[in-house]
């Protein structure tokens, strides 16, 4: 009998002594000698969030694992060591910013997700996601329920520990505690405002966010926590995300959208009001340079070409996307109907607008919407995938302009890209050096960034005289790498807005007369990612069901005040599978003799 298997037979009699009631003495006997038999597992995780790496470590501890932990100081170190694989269990969430479930899951478990760290590769996986891609919701929450069953009951691929709500201090003497607060998209900074009005123009409004790297200013390139709100501000999109995640075209590009029948293709009528932006001696200047079709259409192909820029970050979220093109005939648009109300797609576009739609253009120069001419956008998928909606709402399809983009990256080949020498649009570094060569379509420029801020202006022409013209003219983003730190930041008056409020803090704020914790439900959800590269332990399913079963969530809910909520996958947030993780330490032993029964 192999040293495995002698130690199964110890785990599985030991099992039945805990199970009856046996003394801490006899537990901890049988834990420290199945501890001793495996190699330490690496936990990863970053220091904002080592409480939590706390008790997983205590959880798996108590369940019979050897555990060593590497808490990083931030994101770009923690991503680094992440690229390694020096790691076995990683500590990490996912905020589905779209909304919808298909961004839940495919950018993380898809074998050819950007963010799938753990290097999951199961074909199964990668049905489902393809499957649930095609169905309307009617039929999709089945597909969804079944992937999240194989996900977690039959291959334990992650740990799922909670889902976080979106709480954010509101400094009461300053701004009043109603501002929007989405549940998924990023905040809409053009819509804020000063109690007293007067300062919108004069005082900078201050707010604050842990990482001080930022991936990319290219929204293609990046869609990490360093920059989805910030890239979402600097960028505009042709379509927008309701508060309750309800795609709709206020506060975009465009007047309205329609869906074809088919659920193949999908029409944009743009506005000519947004000018792209620049930045000149730190302030926010007129390019002269319309945003229009030709952009929109630039921007979306590059998004959907995996090969169009080096290390592109968002290419499993558009990659449904077939044919974008620039719409010019009106017949085409009085003949196809609507998929929904069967109307033609032309009644659809134009409703509510104040000038009739008389002509289109492919030329953005002679847009004229005052009198009657405009431009119109047709994205074709390779399926009926209407979540591709959701998709378009996301910073990675933020409005880039085809002239100045197609100048920075003409300037070097994509194969043969080199970090240490090519300058490529959105080049942090280079933005941080001094060189500013951002071209932007949102409402706000991104003027200078340093070690220790990163300053935003309003764009000059973006929507002027309408209710989207960006009310405050100067927003500030302080690094500051803890909470406990932002807290005190944010309470002695440093910083006007706390992005996110720590769970530790809330009460205490909530206490003060002065600030105000909005709290909402949010789609983030936190987890823990086995490695699942060749030659790690976690391979074994076993041994990965004897980690999932060994960890409880109600320890992390309570920690946080109650202030999380219980949370099976990702997908928790938007879809109600009905299923619920419980812990069980009899199974999880189970799985440890399995494990070494093998």
């Amino acid at each position: 009998m192999n040293f495995k298997k002698l130690l199964s037979v110890f785990l599985i009699g030991g099992l039945s002594v805990v199970v009856g009631g046996c003394s801490n003495e006899t537990e901890n006997t049988i834990t420290d000698n199945v501890a001793s038999s495996l190699p330490a597992i690496r936990i990863l995780g970053m220091s904002s969030s080592e409480m939590d790496l706390n008790i997983l470590a205590d959880q798996l501890k108590k369940a019979g694992f050897n555990v060593e932990l590497n808490v990083q100081p931030d994101y770009s170190s923690f991503s680094t060591i992440q690229d390694t694989g020096e790691w076995d269990l990683s500590l990490t969430g996912w905020t589905t910013v779209t909304g919808n479930p298909d961004y839940a899951v495919r950018d993380i478990f898809a074998s050819t997700g950007a963010y799938n760290s753990q290097l999951l590769n199961d074909p199964k996986v990668d049905m489902l996601i393809d499957q649930a891609a095609t169905e309307t919701p009617q039929v999709y929450k089945k597909t969804y329920t079944d992937l999240e069953n194989y996900l977690v009951n039959e291959q334990a691929y992650f740990i799922p520990l909670y889902s976080s709500l979106r709480m954010q201090g509101v400094n009461n003497s300053l701004m009043e505690p109603t501002m929007r607060q989405p549940k998924s998209r990023s905040s809409v900074w053009e819509e804020y405002t000063y109690i007293d009005t007067a300062l919108n123009e004069t005082r900078p409004f201050i707010m604050t966010q842990t990482s001080a790297t930022l991936t990319s200013l290219d929204p293609i390139q990046a869609n990490d926590g360093s920059i989805n709100q910030l890239s979402s501000n600097i960028n505009t999109r042709i379509i927008s995300l309701t508060d309750e995640d309800v795609v709709e075209a206020k506060g975009s590009l465009s007047y309205n959208f329609a869906i074809a029948q088919g659920n193949k293709e999908y029409y944009f009528l743009l506005k000519d009001n947004v000018n792209f932006s620049k930045v000149e001696d730190k302030k926010a200047v007129d390019t002269g340079v319309r945003v229009g079709a030709e952009d929109v259409v630039f921007t979306l192909n590059r998004a959907k070409d995996k090969d169009s820029v080096p290390l592109h970050k968002t290419y499993g979220l558009h990659l449904h996307m077939d044919e974008i093109s620039i719409v010019t005939d009106l017949n085409e648009l009085n003949t196809t109907i609507t998929a929904d109300t069967g109307v033609p797609i032309l009644e659809t576009l134009t409703n509510g607008l104040n000038v009739s739609v008389t002509a289109l253009t492919d030329d953005k120069t002679q847009a004229d919407n005052n009198n009657g001419v405009y431009q119109v956008v047709k994205v074709t998928t390779l399926n009926p995938f209407p979540q591709v909606l959701n998709y378009l709402a996301h910073q990675s399809a933020g409005i880039v302009s085809e002239e100045q983009v197609t100048l920075l990256n003409s300037k070097f080949d994509v194969e043969n890209y080199d970090a240490t020498k090519d300058v490529g649009y959105g080049d942090f570094n280079a933005i941080k050096s001094g060189d500013n060569h951002l071209w932007m379509s949102g409402p706000y420029a991104l003027t200078y960034v340093n070690d220790y801020e990163v300053a935003f202006q309003k764009n000059p022409v973006y929507m002027p005289e309408t209710e989207h013209e960006p009310r405050i003219k100067d927003i500030v983003i302080k690094f500051i790498k803890d909470t406990t730190s932002a807290n005190s930041a944010f309470r002695s008056g440093e910083i006007d807005f706390l992005s996110t409020v720590d769970v530790n803090h809330a009460t205490l704020l909530d206490a003060e007369e002065q600030f105000t914790v909005m709290k909402r439900s949010s789609n983030a959800v936190s987890y823990a990612v086995f490695n699942l590269a060749e030659g790690n332990l976690f391979t074994d399913v076993n041994l990965r069901k004897a980690a999932l079963y060994a960890v409880e969530q109600q320890p992390f809910i309570k920690v946080k005040n109650d202030l999380v909520n219980p949370a099976f996958s990702t997908l928790s947030t938007i879809i109600d599978t009905g299923n619920v993780h419980i812990s069980d330490l009899e199974k999880s032993a189970e799985y440890l003799s399995k494990y070494f029964a093998e």
